[in-house]
């Protein structure tokens, strides 16, 4: 027995020398950048099965400084250049962290080898192997108030008891005005190993045609600029020329499916293979970081949908077991570390009259808690519903107060019942102890959702109802999901300029609520307005705001004090104007007067005591 220990020490102190000349720390070395520490490991292959590299050798990394301790998971990365060279095959493994301080870091390596451990809840199980117990350190620079998108800011988190996110460096809160298709994002051509897989004789409506091609964004190609990322000379310019003109428009957020085997794409997997459920594509993964990287820069949140109602059940039947857990520790190892990530358990997860088969609430319950577990960072984690109340009541109710769900990604069918339904929502959550962060993620119908420009150009229905509804229930930003049935579809867009207009109403909205009002502290207050399908959101006493879906002269209960009255125009934006009326005096029921111009279109108010 001592020769046997006396033996394994001295490899492993050999590992340990041969780990200080092959590691290395990647990445700029300051708050809220990633720092990539990649080194030698186990010489393996995606396609390995015994030993699996994704499932039977676990890579950890303790990041520590002070009080503060991360616990980062690790993943294979075949020759470390895989988005590059498209290496199913190497010896680097790789740890992505986010510092959220500046200062000395220290680092402590766990690599670990053993039959599934990757997922094992026991920390002592398997068989210690170099470069285990590695340690250095590394000093972090202060956060560059100068630089782009979140890496100024920091990450975007819940914080207990709001209904808002936060920027966790700088405290502002980030209101989401997102694009919600096309849901296959990431089925894009110059990714590897992508194409959209079928077999099918009948495709139907809303299905991706298996004979059709997969994204190539080619209308945002010149939209890429020069010293934005690419990979494999020259490849990836359309899907980031696609991001750089979202951002241009104010979106700050896309969804995108990251599985849809079985699904309406079937064009979108993490796998080394269509029918694979346990070894991972190291290169598709890389490619993808690449655009997420830039995300980072931008400012755009990453909305990861785990699944969608056709396949919620393909992985252990629904249950989180092996299949679950490799899937989630793998996306969670590479990409967790991004500032902006919503991760969202399934699209209209859920029973369904259409959907015998579905995961059941414990099923929901142990997938939110293992995401929340293994990641080390404070995620953000919602459950997409299904459009109809009957059936979002069966799965949200439920989840009322549970902790590891941070709140509802909803889908509405009619616009018209968007303010209401969020407003339920975020009141029953408030009266647990868990208070929901509600998201205004689908529009129905399902055919239509926003339609592009040339449709319906003035958009007046949808920002009435849909944008400035939700807002006013007090949602924490919504994505706009483009239909089935018109052309730049849900599956097929190629180009997001087919909706520039609807983009300009989003930005004009999202800024106006972020410049003008003190969103943490008001409340819908519907009643306290007379007109009909007007809204209103008031911290009482103090500030009030009022969307008007059309000109009229309708009343407004105040408290007894003397108050001041703008309008702006949630159409063209602009600055706040004076209307007929520039002061009101409250204790009772009081006309809010004209907007500056008597036009028959929506306006909104703004009531300062």
């Amino acid at each position: 027995m001592k020769k046997t220990n006396f033996t394994t020490l001295v490899l492993l102190l050999l590992g340990s020398m041969l780990f200080a000349q092959s590691s290395k720390i990647q990445g700029e070395i300051k708050k809220w950048h990633t720092i990539s520490l990649q080194f030698d490991g186990p010489q393996c292959s995606e396609t390995d099965f015994s030993p699996n590299p994704f499932l039977d050798y676990r890579v950890e990394v303790t990041f520590t400084k002070g009080h503060k301790s991360y616990k980062i998971p690790g993943f294979f990365a075949a020759d470390g250049n895989a988005a590059e060279t498209s290496a199913t095959s190497g010896n680097k493994w790789q740890v992505n962290f986010v510092p959220d301080e500046a200062g000395s870091w220290n680092y402590r390596v766990s690599f670990r080898s053993g039959k599934d451990i990757a997922i094992s809840d026991e920390p002592e199980n398997g068989k210690i192997i170099a470069p285990d117990g590695i340690s250095g350190s590394f000093q972090v620079a202060d956060a560059d108030p100068k630089a782009s998108g979140f890496l100024s800011k920091g990450r975007i988190i819940p914080t207990l008891g709001e209904r808002y996110l936060k920027f966790a460096g700088t405290g502002e809160y980030f209101l989401k005005n997102g694009a919600d298709s096309p849901e296959n994002f990431l089925a894009y051509i110059d990714f590897d190993q992508t194409y959209r897989y079928g077999n099918k004789a009948i495709i139907r409506e809303g299905e991706a045609n298996p004979k059709e091609s997969c994204h190539k964004y080619e209308s945002h190609i010149k939209d890429w600029k020069s010293g934005d990322p690419t990979w494999q000379s020259g490849k990836g310019k359309g899907i980031i020329g696609a991001l750089n003109y979202l951002a241009s428009q104010g979106v700050n957020s896309q969804y995108m499916l990251t599985m849809n085997i079985q699904g309406d794409g079937k064009d979108v997997w993490p796998y080394a293979d269509h029918n694979e459920r346990y070894r991972f594509d190291c290169s598709k993964l890389a490619q993808w970081n690449i655009v997420f990287n830039h995300m980072d820069r931008l400012g755009m949140m990453m909305h990861f949908v785990l699944q969608e109602t056709e396949n919620e059940c393909l992985l252990d039947g629904g249950h989180t077991a092996v299949q679950r857990k490799v899937y989630l520790r793998e996306l969670v190892a590479r990409f967790g570390h991004h500032l902006g990530i919503t991760w969202n358990m399934g699209e209209e997860n859920g029973p369904a009259d259409w959907t015998p088969v579905a995961q059941t609430d414990q099923m929901r319950k142990d997938m939110a808690n293992y995401l929340k577990t293994i990641n080390p960072y404070p995620n953000f984690v919602v459950v997409h519903t299904h459009s109809d109340d009957l059936h979002q009541d069966l799965v949200l109710n439920p989840l009322l107060g549970f902790q590891s769900l941070d709140g509802p990604s909803m889908q509405i069918h009619s616009a018209e019942h968007a303010n209401n339904r969020i407003a339920h929502f975020i009141a029953e959550s408030s009266k647990t102890k868990k208070q929901w962060v509600v998201m205004f993620d689908e529009l129905g119908p399902a055919h239509k959702g926003v339609m592009p420009d040339q449709f319906d150009a003035q958009h007046d229905t949808v920002r009435h109802y849909a944008l400035w509804g939700s807002l006013m229930a007090g949602a924490a930003g919504a994505e706009w999901y483009f239909g089935y049935r018109y052309p730049h579809n849900d599956l097929m867009c190629e180009d997001f300029r087919s909706r520039e207009l609807w983009w300009k109403q989003t930005r004009i909205a999202t800024d106006f609520f972020l410049n003008n009002l003190p969103l943490a502290e008001m409340k819908p207050a519907n009643e306290l307005v007379d007109a009909k399908d007007a809204f209103c959101l008031a911290k009482a006493g103090e500030t009030y705001v009022v969307y008007l879906p059309q000109t009229g002269n309708p009343t407004i209960e105040l408290p007894l004090g003397k108050y001041s009255v703008k309008w702006f125009n949630p159409r063209t934006g602009g600055n706040l104007q004076d209307g007929k009326l520039t002061t009101l005096t409250g204790g009772r029921k009081v006309s809010v007067g004209l907007p500056p111009v008597k036009d028959g279109k929506d306006w909104v108010i703004v009531i300062r005591k």
